[in-house]
């Protein structure tokens, strides 16, 4: 009988700003995911662009965790025996699995625009998605060399005509077709930064990470993840996708919506209060009451998340 694999679950934000609700949301869950069966827990930090993502939201998110009472066994400052923990560090291992997939012959250079990608005649989805053409996949050497003179080129992977799915922990099956519902997609942006498809899966499959607790608004990048797996010969964890948080009136708050930030939140409650609002937006406790992270952990089941996203209580924004 296979052994099964110790859980090694993780955090992996993008330090564009100061954590928000839904960070912590994300942050919480996959936290009592992987303590509640004995795992560890690794932080990354995603700033894969290092202009929107300074050093200095880094450090803060370090620190509003270690204030909730979410503490992670390596990573970021930390440091631990898969670093650097910093995706702004780990250029080189993005470019070696670039070179693996180019030795494959699936890698093409990508001249269109933003701009020719969302134009009206491009392919839409149903979901207002734009499927991209394959329009640089056909073209010659020479059309090629051409459009590099004038325009530095992303680079796509193509994709196969078939079916990808998966079990999710929190969603159950999933499907989708990579040439239909997704089309060749971006490793690498024309400005040189790799994409979040590749860095995501060279990372959690090289840091050892079993199991990807994350928003369900990342639940269709997944079969291009598992698809990446595949071709770098990794084995690839278990996902699930929790989940999102609305605000009273049923919208998805903003990002940078000051109220729902850290600094503001901190101010106004104790990491045991949050927690418990928390908690009881993903299933766990029938009402918000505070409460320590630990507290939650043999409260945990992938079970009691609702189906649906969720309304936050109207008191966050008093």
């Amino acid at each position: 009988m296979e052994e099964k694999r110790r859980t090694v679950g993780r955090f992996a934000p993008s330090p564009s700003g100061r954590m928000h609700l839904g960070n912590v949301f994300c942050a919480l869950l996959a936290w009592l995911a992987a303590r509640s069966e004995g795992g560890s827990v690794l932080l990354r930090q995603e700033d894969l662009d290092p202009e929107r993502c300074p050093r200095r939201y880094a450090d803060l998110l370090e620190a509003d965790l270690s204030w909730l009472g979410l503490d992670w066994d390596e990573g970021g400052s930390r440091g631990g025996p898969h670093g650097p923990y910093y995706q702004s560090e780990r250029t080189p291992l993005y470019e070696e699995a670039c070179r693996r997939l180019e030795g494959l012959g699936l890698l093409y250079p990508c001249f269109c625009s933003r701009a020719e990608l969302h134009a009206a005649e491009a392919p839409h989805l149903s979901d207002g998605r734009v499927l991209y053409s394959g329009r640089c996949r056909r073209l010659t050497q020479e059309e090629r060399r051409s459009l590099a003179a004038r325009r530095r080129p992303a680079v796509r992977l193509m994709v196969p005509d078939e079916e990808i799915s998966l079990v999710d922990l929190a969603c159950g099956p999933y499907r989708e077709n990579l040439a239909r519902e997704c089309g060749d997609f971006l490793v690498r942006r024309s400005d040189g930064v790799f994409a979040y498809q590749l860095a995501v899966v060279v990372d959690d499959a090289l840091m050892g990470v079993t199991q990807v607790v994350r928003g369900r608004d990342l639940l269709d990048s997944t079969p291009r993840q598992l698809y990446l797996y595949r071709l770098l010969g990794y084995e690839p964890p278990a996902f699930g996708h929790i989940p999102l948080l609305l605000d009273p009136a049923g919208s998805r708050p903003s990002k940078r919506g000051a109220a729902l930030d850290l600094g503001a939140l901190r101010e106004r409650f104790s990491p045991q209060e949050l927690l418990g609002v928390l908690a009881c937006a993903g299933g766990l406790l029938d009402r918000p009451q505070p409460v320590a992270a630990r507290e939650l952990i043999p409260l945990f089941a992938w079970e009691k998340l609702p189906r649906g996203d969720v309304r936050l209580p109207a008191f966050l924004w008093e």
